[in-house]
């Protein structure tokens, strides 16, 4: 888990090329020494998605929101403005508007809820305003959307599904004394867009486990009764099952299963209520002690010897402030860590695009300033580690596109052609290879935008491909050319499609080119 934060800090931080559009606002916005960021915070304050981990998630952020209020962040001030989103998704919209178009924030924060998520993102990103989630780990929320002004520094919820089913599936024999084969499993959700999205990594993680999934059901986390829910589970007979939702659904659903005597294995969920300790303690009593529970992994027992000096501090800081705040906890949420943790990670961020902003530095490309990026928080190992995997990259990239292109020239010119042959034997192959090599060498000597000449190269590639792919489907369709060995009809149908779709997208992109 350590890995995948530190993964998904190290990616956010190449973000940090477009909040470079943010710092440079928040300096031309500069006015003596009244240098302020305004940020707008959405949590559910009342609700019942406040008590499944929605209120934790707002004391997180608020603890590093006022730690930095006092510290300020290269020399700006920064103010929370808070709001209630209610646990409804309207609401959550229209505070994200009020937010942005009123007390004119700089950025948005927080938001827990999934199905709130997918509507103000979209919302947002109209607005052109920065958004960073700290929840709402639904797939729904960003996938395929190509977002420039939305950011969520989490793991998605299918990922979260995979997670606990791969879990079972390593101790099925020591902890059940069955196969994976031979356990039953069932899956039950809420079904707004987190449960759907945890579900579908639920199924595909069965899959691969090779579960016996006896059943699969959604249900409304705000239904006033499960009972029927139960009776399908007692009928299904699962030997574990995988949960998701929030609370008090979570306790309703234990209630009536203690009722009707419902008999498991184990039961698993997957964040939001199953994080929320206290809640699950108040309405289950000491059964709140057996489930089991994913949620990335607490501040207090992350391995503090691994991180960077100053962290330690700062984790301890907001373990004291949150003891303030709810004292007498027997265990101190995720939640609160996880919030406040994020907004380390977007402190960082901001912080790197102001430095690189004060050196002049407007844009992220190349990939020596994604390596400088990276080493005000990760120091000189960020910038090797960085370095060993463009080298890496590099080196796996330069043989098969050189390659490629040797076995392309020489065949085209009826010239001998194969790594089987030796330089002698095959000249032109092996010309092309060391001519690409030495060109693409050569480039890094040259002031072309080397992040710039991909995309050119790709665009370049997708237009060429057009005129290929005509004439690959005119030869295989010959039957003089090829007698028995033209395409079917199928595959001939499916060709031509792909080379009309391919045509299609080169005649937009030259159409639209200079529309910005």
């Amino acid at each position: 888990m350590l890995v995948r934060k530190a993964a998904r800090l190290l990616g956010g931080l190449i973000t940090a090329g477009a909040i470079l559009g943010m710092a440079a606002s928040a300096h031309a916005q500069d006015k003596g020494n009244d240098k302020r960021i305004k940020i707008g915070v959405i949590f559910d304050l009342t609700g019942p998605l406040a008590g499944g981990g929605s209120e934790l998630q707002y004391i997180g952020a608020k603890i590093m929101l006022d730690h930095f209020g006092k510290t300020g962040v290269e020399g700006y001030k920064i103010e929370g403005i808070y709001a209630d989103a209610q646990s409804k998704p309207d609401v959550a919209i229209n505070e994200a508007v009020r937010l942005v178009e009123q007390e004119k924030v700089d950025m948005l924060l927080g938001f827990f809820s999934s199905a709130q998520c997918v509507p103000v993102a979209a919302r947002v990103e109209q607005l052109k305003k920065f958004m960073w989630i700290t929840t709402c780990i639904s797939s729904a929320v960003l996938d395929n959307k190509n977002y420039k002004y939305v950011f969520r520094p989490q793991a998605s919820g299918d990922q979260f599904g995979m997670m606990t089913m791969d879990f079972i599936a390593q101790n099925s024999q020591s902890k059940f004394g069955k196969e994976p084969k031979d356990l039953r499993v069932a899956i039950i959700h809420e079904d707004g867009a987190y449960g759907v999205d945890v579900a579908k990594g639920n199924v595909a993680g069965a899959k691969k486990a090779g579960f016996n999934l006896v059943l699969k059901e959604g249900y409304s986390a705000t239904a006033p009764d499960l009972s029927a829910l139960v009776t399908k589970l007692k009928r299904a007979r699962p030997d574990v099952i995988f949960h998701t939702g929030y609370n008090p659904d979570i306790t309703l659903l234990m209630r009536q299963a203690r009722e009707q005597g419902l008999k498991f294995g184990a039961l698993v969920g997957h964040g939001a209520g199953y994080g929320v300790y206290e809640k699950l303690k108040e309405g289950l009593g000491p059964d709140a002690n057996y489930l089991f529970n994913t949620d990335p992994i607490s501040i207090w027992l992350a391995n503090q010897k691994s991180m960077d000096a100053k962290l330690p501090p700062v984790i301890k800081m907001v373990g004291e402030e949150f003891d303030k705040v709810k004292p007498g906890m027997a265990i101190r949420s995720a939640h609160v860590g996880m919030a406040a943790s994020n907004l380390i990670a977007w402190f960082i961020m901001l912080t790197t695009a102001f430095t690189l902003h004060t050196s002049g530095i407007h844009d992220i490309d190349s990939a020596a300033q994604a390596a400088a990026a990276l080493a005000p928080v990760a120091g000189r190992l960020a910038g090797l580690v960085f370095a060993a995997g463009i080298i890496g990259t590099g080196l796996l990239a330069v043989p098969v596109l050189a390659g490629s292109a040797s076995y392309a020239a020489a065949e085209a010119l009826d010239c001998p052609a194969g790594l089987d042959c030796k330089p002698r034997e095959a000249k032109l192959f092996y010309g092309v290879i060391a001519g690409s090599t030495i060109v693409g060498f050569a480039l890094n000597l040259t002031r072309i935008n080397p992040m710039k000449a991909l995309i050119y190269s790709a665009v370049i590639n997708g237009v060429v491909a057009v005129p290929v792919m005509f004439m690959i489907m005119v030869l295989s369709t010959n039957k003089a050319l090829l007698r028995d060995f033209v395409l079917p009809p199928v595959l001939r149908s499916l060709g031509w499609a792909a080379t009309l779709v391919m045509l299609a997208a080169a005649i937009a992109m030259i159409a639209t080119l200079g529309r910005g």
